[in-house]
């Protein structure tokens, strides 16, 4: 076997490994929590304590807000838990 595809057939396996370790969003998910907004409540999914990137909106109230506007609510209460 030559070398370059030795060290493909060695490092497929070892990409799949590693990859099973890596935790996905679904699995740092904390249980949902309502922000109250100007606009109305926004239900938010936020993630991991010690991050926020993740966290998003998934509920809210459409016709008063956008998905954008949504997500900025649930990024600030998740800063704001971050900081307690």
């Amino acid at each position: 076997m030559n070398k370059p595809l030795k060290i493909f057939a060695m490092a497929v396996p070892t990409l799949a490994v590693l990859s099973a370790c890596v935790p996905t969003p679904e699995e740092l998910e904390t249980t949902p929590v309502k922000v109250q907004t100007p606009k109305g409540v926004v239900t938010c999914q936020l993630y991991r304590h010690d991050r926020v990137s993740w966290d998003r909106a998934i509920d809210f109230p459409a016709t008063k807000m956008s998905v954008p506007e949504a997500d900025n609510y649930c990024k600030q209460e998740g800063l704001r838990r971050l900081k307690r």
